[in-house]
């Protein structure tokens, strides 16, 4: 990632790079035995044209590229001195830099690269002097000669790694191990670049510019064989990671970790700004999922419209993945919700049963930061992430039938069960200080299925069940014990507080009328019917020795206390001794 310098850096590094390129260039004329007029120039274009094609053929180890033009300027060196060698190297350098096409984010790399290289370029040279080297000695067995150059190479490569690590760390500030993977592959680029680099001289010292045909092509091989190389170990890399990605999607068994891995891991798979989950809920709608946006441009559970995002609506009327190197390429869809400042981007679908459910959107604000074949990884994570989805809905979709009564939509008594056995080994182990259970039952219930029909006796178990979970909130679990019976469990409450809680239920049924929309009356529109209820509740550890207890002593409390003594009363059950 692109990370933000202070004013005052920048400052000095940009007057840094007016001031000391120029001098660099200058000491390195000074330290160069040739003289410009006495340089045959179309040799010299020949190099240069050479350094920019290998500068364009670029091999990226994570945000540094690597490219062989140092064995070019290794032969301009030793062809025509220092001097042409800083040309050399600043002039493939800058051709890299203007096919990265760095942004306004990232512009200070233009100085420090200039910097950094055409410093490395003198003190190598000054090392090369100093041990006597000569441009034109093709005595490459002799040790004097082949010393410098291993040398010059040898100081080139550490100031590099060393420049790099700085760079890093003082500038960027960012947490760096002097020994990265960007530097084993610096290391294995110098060692091949060298005994091509020496080839190409020799050959250019007797057969003149040809010779940079007669390297340049397989160098340029090299390069790409090279290039294909690290491609294929970064697939091999990504494809292990994309695997552990997906086995965590699948152990996850609820929709909304699956949401939260994928997007977690995806962006930090990939260099992103933005990354986004979006559903497709129909031909025109859409809802952002998970989102994450440096720039807050969209939030989470946003609607879109295709109408208002032809980005989208391109990628939904296509059906396939499409990778964009840069904006220029999608500019022309103009209306989305993306961040006016991203350029990359990666849209795959997620397609299930031929039929796209959903769409990963991944963006950066630099220039070619995907390729194809991170394409096609985030096509396979989006396969397991399709997969891990539809595991989890189907799951969760189970769970809930097994675990609530498919008309009031509560807990079943099984699922209370359970709950039940757990809070009450919550109380025996200290965890908690008291429990109680409410037990319920609507009065007379038989008599309104009798009248207005067994579709208004459920309508009235379901508003009872709403008007429950209502009432008792977070404070504990409602669940429906059988028939007109529900039960309600309330870990960590004193009796007189369960007792105040089943008064208010008691009296918010019997105060509010119900409306029944489905009787089998004649007369037409809803009828308002008055139900009530006989509550009665138990709590432990007084009033039960363990959960059957407390459940029997509720239910008596609720038939001996409440309907045998007249029915919408709330009763509570004393432990006699």
């Amino acid at each position: 990632m692109v990370q933000a310098v202070s004013r005052q850096k920048e400052a000095v590094i940009w007057t840094s790079f007016v001031v000391m390129v120029p001098t660099f260039l200058w000491l390195g004329y000074q330290l160069s035995p040739v003289v410009i007029e006495d340089l045959p120039m179309w040799h010299i274009v020949g190099f240069l044209v050479l350094a920019i094609i290998l500068a364009l053929i670029p091999i990226v180890v994570g945000e540094v590229p690597l490219f062989l033009a140092q064995g070019v300027s290794l032969a301009a060196l030793l062809s025509f001195g220092l001097f042409i060698e800083m040309i050399v190297t600043l002039v493939s350098v800058l051709a890299l830099m203007a096919y990265m096409r760095f942004n306004s984010d990232n512009r200070l790399r233009i100085p420090i690269n200039m910097l950094m290289f055409s410093g490395i370029s003198l003190i190598a040279g000054f090392v090369f002097y100093l041990l006597g080297g000569t441009p034109g000695d093709t005595r490459l067995l002799n040790i004097g000669v082949i010393t410098p150059i291993l040398a010059h190479e040898f100081v080139y490569f550490t100031l590099n790694t060393v420049a790099l690590y700085f760079i890093q760390v003082q500038i960027y500030e960012r947490k760096s191990k002097f020994i990265t993977p960007d530097t084993k592959w610096d290391a294995v680029t110098s060692i091949m670049v060298l005994p091509v680099g020496l080839i190409l001289y020799m050959l250019y010292e007797q057969v003149g510019p040809v010779a940079l045909l007669y390297v340049g092509l397989p160098f340029v091989i090299l390069t790409l064989i090279l290039q294909l190389y690290h491609s294929s170990q970064k697939v091999n890399v990504y494809l292990q990671q994309a695997a552990d990605v997906g086995h965590q999607l699948t152990e996850r068994l609820d929709t909304q970790g699956v949401l939260d891995v994928f997007l977690d891991k995806i962006s930090t798979l990939f260099k992103v700004d933005y990354a986004a989950i979006i559903d497709v809920n129909g031909e025109k709608i859409m809802k952002v999922l998970r989102v994450m946006d440096k720039e807050n441009s969209v939030e989470a559970n946003a609607i879109l419209h295709t109408d208002d995002e032809e980005l989208l609506a391109y990628m939904l009327k296509r059906g396939k993945s499409v990778c964009y190197f840069t904006k220029k390429e999608w500019k022309h869809m103009s209306k989305t919700h993306l961040p006016a400042k991203m350029e990359s981007l990666m849209c795959v679908p997620v397609i299930r049963n031929h039929k796209i459910e959903g769409l990963v959107l991944l963006a950066s604000t630099s220039k070619r930061t995907y390729d194809k074949s991170q394409l096609m990884i985030v096509d396979i994570l989006c396969s397991y992430f399709g997969v891990a989805m539809e595991k989890a809905r189907h799951y969760q979709e189970t769970k809930q039938k097994s675990e609530r009564c498919a008309l009031t939509k509560l807990y079943n008594y099984r699922f209370f069960e359970s709950v039940l056995d757990k809070e009450y080994d919550k109380l025996n182990k200290g965890h908690s200080k008291s429990l109680s259970l409410i037990m319920l039952d609507l009065d007379h219930f038989k008599k309104v299925n009798d009248v207005y029909g067994h579709q208004s006796g459920n309508e009235i178990l379901m508003q009872v069940a709403d008007r429950l979970t209502a009432l008792v909130g977070s404070k504990g679990t409602v669940a429906r014990y059988g028939g007109e019976e529900f039960v309600i469990l309330l870990p960590d409450m004193e009796r007189g507080q369960c007792f105040e809680l089943a008064e208010r239920i008691r009296v918010h049924l019997a105060t509010r009328s119900f409306a029944l929309k489905q009787h089998i009356r004649e007369t037409q529109g809803a009828q308002m019917v008055k139900v009530t209820a006989s509550i009665g509740f138990a709590t432990a550890p007084d009033d039960a020795e363990d959960t059957l207890d407390l459940i029997r002593h509720a239910d008596r409390a609720m038939y001996v206390g409440a309907k045998k003594a007249g029915r919408n009363k709330v009763a509570e059950y004393r432990k006699t001794s």
